[in-house]
């Protein structure tokens, strides 16, 4: 798996809710590079969607 395919597994999960916590996971992870590799506005502001998404997902299934 390459680290864009990791990120966005990361910004679904849940587990990350922004942009520094992916990054600090690819890097605890091992991954090389990751601030190059995640400084596409499109990238950054599609994993952000996506974590806000999880995040209400999470929140909505808590309260449920």
């Amino acid at each position: 798996m390459n680290i864009i395919e990791r990120a966005y597994q990361l910004a679904q999960s849940g587990d990350c809710v922004s942009m520094v916590e992916i990054e600090r996971a690819l890097s605890r992870e091992g991954f090389a590079n990751v601030l190059a590799h995640m400084s596409g506005p499109s990238l950054r502001k599609d994993l952000t969607r996506m974590c806000r998404e999880a995040a209400a997902e999470r929140k909505s299934s808590a309260a449920g």
